[in-house]
């Protein structure tokens, strides 16, 4: 059974007892109520019989008789009857005993008694004339009473059905109205799919328990999404990052094995190779490294880093890349005397495959022209500029280059696989630099900027 229909099963049972309790309480009150009332109607009765025949002496009984029948309204199943000292009836020409002693002694000890019999009231009061002392008893059945009962207890399981009916439905509708959120949530949540875990469910406005658990689901999305990007992100840049070596790997073995060699250069084409192997390595241990980044932050493996060595040391790589092809250029303008602020505390791979990734964008996306490298520096810190000379980026693309896996539309670009410039940005940043660019169709710049430490 859906929450909705317990909900509105519960507040009718809830409700519907209430109301049953409620018209018991009314019923038997007002029965209660109506017998008493005909009690004092009885007792009046009883008073009026005391007055009519004990104190009008000079009236005969025929004549109070007459008075009675025309002025006093006669009750279903009427008995009245005047018992004197000896329990024997006075007045009334029935002379039947209707009562016996016990009742009429008892009325003589307490004074008044009321008493049921069945659905016929009585009742009896003891009454001091100057003839005697009298007991005066008066019953009758209360059938107007019953009559307005029955139509009471029809009338209220009539109410109690049509109010329960009410309620029920009401009680949905209410249902339906609070687990409305519940219900835009559960259909959020239904649009979630392994292709759409950017997808976040509706908070809402109201300050309850479903928008706490929306709150906290979109909380688990964060983290599930993060998971998800984090596996996707390590298998492409693996991909990415080892594809370089290992083209190089082959290509040297290859060129090994095209035709007999002297051990030297045997010897000169194995060390070749395990320096390739080496810096893979580096890549990998780099890439666990930024994989583990996402998840932990500063818990990264830093060594001190001075970033002029590092241009320098980048320029040897890509001249033995490049060989006779474009070259790198490294300048340096208006350094510190202190060599020690060109020194930051960073992964050294890791800094390596980020100014790697840019410049070899520069060259890729010039045409293989020479790329300008140049180091700077002022009072607040140093900047590295990397400007190539290419056809410039897209005013279209240049908000979403730092997204993973995005590559340009456009025809006439170069593709790639969308990550190099999206780790250079989150690898900058964990180093707390920052990576900034300006684009003309005369080319491009990259500006990675770090305040001294």
């Amino acid at each position: 059974m859906k929450i909705k229909d317990r909900l509105a099963l519960y507040f009718t049972l809830i409700s519907t007892m209430v109301l049953l309790a409620v018209l018991f309480a009314v019923y038997f009150i007002f029965i209660k109520f109506l017998e008493s009332d005909f009690y004092d109607r009885l007792n009046d009765r009883a008073f009026i019989n005391a007055k009519l025949y004990l104190e009008a002496d000079e009236i005969s009984a025929d004549s109070l008789k007459r008075v009675k029948i025309a002025y006093l309204e006669s009750l279903n199943g009427e008995v009245v009857r005047i018992y004197d000292n000896h329990n024997r009836p006075r007045f009334i020409k029935d002379q039947q005993q209707f009562w016996t002693s016990e009742v009429i002694n008892q009325v003589r000890k307490t004074g008044k008694v009321r008493f049921k019999e069945g659905m016929r009231q009585t009742v009896g009061v003891f009454y001091k004339d100057n003839q005697g002392d009298f007991v005066i008893l008066a019953s009758a059945i209360d059938q107007s009473t019953y009559s307005r009962i029955d139509k009471l207890r029809i009338s209220m399981i009539a109410t109690f059905f049509v109010i329960a009916v009410g309620l029920l439905l009401s009680s949905r509708w209410v249902a339906n109205r609070i687990l409305k959120p519940l219900n835009i949530f559960i259909s959020d949540v239904k649009k979630i799919k392994s292709n759409n875990l950017d997808y976040r469910v509706q908070e809402g406005s109201n300050k309850d328990e479903i928008n706490l658990l929306a709150q906290n689901f979109n909380q688990l999305m964060d983290h599930l999404e993060q998971a998800f990007i984090l596996q996707k992100t390590f298998v492409a840049n693996a991909s990415h990052e080892l594809r370089t070596p290992i083209t190089s790997l082959l290509m040297e073995a290859e060129i090994a094995l095209n035709q007999p060699r002297s051990t030297a250069e045997y010897q000169k084409a194995l060390r070749s190779v395990i320096e390739d192997v080496d810096k893979m390595n580096a890549t990998i241990n780099s890439l666990l490294s930024l994989a583990q980044a996402d998840l932990e932050l500063g818990n990264l493996q830093a060594d001190g880093i001075r970033i002029d060595e590092l241009l320098w040391q980048l320029k040897t790589e890509w001249q033995r890349k490049n060989a006779s092809k474009a070259t790198l250029h490294v300048q340096m303008e208006n350094l510190p005397s202190q060599s020690e602020k060109l020194t930051i505390i960073f992964n050294q791979p890791l800094l390596e495959i980020a100014f790697n990734n840019i410049i070899a964008n520069a060259f890729k996306f010039s045409n293989q022209q020479d790329v300008v490298c140049i180091l700077s520096a002022n009072e607040s810190g140093f900047e590295v500029a990397i400007r190539d000379q290419g056809v410039g980026i897209h005013q279209d693309d240049a908000s979403k280059i730092y997204q993973p896996f995005y590559t340009s539309s456009k025809e006439d670009t170069p593709k790639g696989n969308g990550m190099g410039l999206y780790m250079a940005h989150k690898i900058i940043t964990l180093a707390k630099g920052e990576l900034s660019f300006t684009s003309t169709e005369q080319g491009t710049t990259f500006y990675i900027r770090f305040a001294y430490s």
